[in-house]
């Protein structure tokens, strides 16, 4: 028995860091297939993958982000297609929602005398590789990584959201990179949400053919109040 919830309170203890994790970064699923040349001159345009975004205000705010990722692997940014030698193609959007009903794992055990505390594994983001704990032990479609502790079941609306960036040589159209970066949130808002898809993109950018990776994209820093 004292083996038992033991070990519960060790898998409560998961969950609680995973949570805790997910408030504090946003994670993403990240999938790459790459023949990236090294950066020896060549210069890039942004596209909206929908032509209906061409000149957008919106598409030009996030296209300068992604412009910013390539120059910072040291591409140069052409000022017309004409000029460039590589077009990216870059999409992005997020779904209509879904309620998801979850039952807290806390409601019945707070008090639990066995609890333990801290347990986890490293992961990947920004600042490199982590030895903190993870928000994705477990996995992709972890029930728990939201949720408010006041009720043992609750209910939230996830979105999922994803950019795409494809890259082409514009002399002959080849393929020279296709990314997917993906992510669930509690909300739909584009303007918070692709920014941090596309930094994901660029996190070990451009990354090994055909890996699919977890990067969570840290907060960014608070600013301080006057």
């Amino acid at each position: 028995m004292r083996f038992s919830k033991i070990a519960a309170a060790i898998m409560l203890g998961v969950s609680a860091v995973g949570l805790s994790a997910c408030a504090t970064g946003f994670p993403t699923k990240v999938s790459r297939y790459q023949a990236m040349p090294a950066p020896q001159g060549q210069s890039f345009v942004v596209v909206p993958a929908d032509a209906r975004n061409m000149g957008g205000l919106e598409f030009s705010r996030y296209a300068d982000m992604v412009a910013a990722g390539m120059q910072a692997q040291g591409y140069a940014r052409a000022p017309s297609i004409d000029q460039a030698t590589m077009v990216v193609q870059v999409g992005y959007g997020v779904d209509q929602g879904r309620t998801e009903y979850v039952e807290d794992p806390f409601y019945y055990s707070r008090r639990d005398p066995f609890w333990t505390g801290y347990y986890g594994r490293p992961y990947y983001s920004r600042f490199g590789y982590r030895s903190r704990l993870s928000p994705f032990y477990y996995g992709w479609d972890d029930p728990f990584w939201y949720s408010p502790f006041d009720q043992s079941i609750r209910s939230y609306t996830s979105y999922k959201s994803e950019l795409t960036m494809n890259i082409r040589r514009k002399a002959d159209n080849a393929s020279l990179f296709e990314g997917r970066a993906q992510a669930r949130s509690t909300d739909d808002n584009l303007a918070r949400i692709v920014p941090n898809l596309v930094e994901a993109m660029f996190t070990g950018f451009p990354g090994r053919s055909g890996e699919t990776v977890r990067i969570t994209v840290p907060p960014a820093p608070k600013q301080a109040k006057n």
